[in-house]
């Protein structure tokens, strides 16, 4: 499955499945119909941004503190190999989420 998120406000935003739903369910959108078709309105944004910014912290929190246990035990620190980042997979979202609350306009999906 893929996920295009679409709205008046943003160009379409395309996610594979892994990357979608982990976006939607971090935004609270969990129910299993909601992750197929679902709306984010403009009152919702601010709160969706919110949560997004605060799993990038967490997973870079969680990351810095394998490197330093690693660092302190004496063991090469690891790196690469993490794929690719919540930061990275989440951006696009956030900046769509900011646009169409600038411009009051909801995100849809799986319409």
């Amino acid at each position: 499955m893929i996920y295009k998120f679409k709205s008046k406000a943003a160009g379409d935003l395309i996610m594979l499945e892994d990357s979608g739903r982990a976006i939607l369910t971090i935004i609270g959108k969990t129910d299993p119909q909601t992750l197929k078709q679902g709306i984010v309105q403009p009152p919702e944004m601010p709160a969706a941004i919110a949560a997004l910014q605060q799993a990038v912290a967490e997973e870079e929190a969680r990351i810095l503190e394998k490197a330093n246990a690693a660092r302190e035990a004496g063991r090469p620190i690891p790196t690469g190999g993490q794929g690719i980042s919540l930061r990275q997979r989440s951006l696009p979202f956030i900046r769509m989420l900011e646009r169409c609350h600038a411009e009051n306009k909801e995100i849809v999906w799986g319409v």
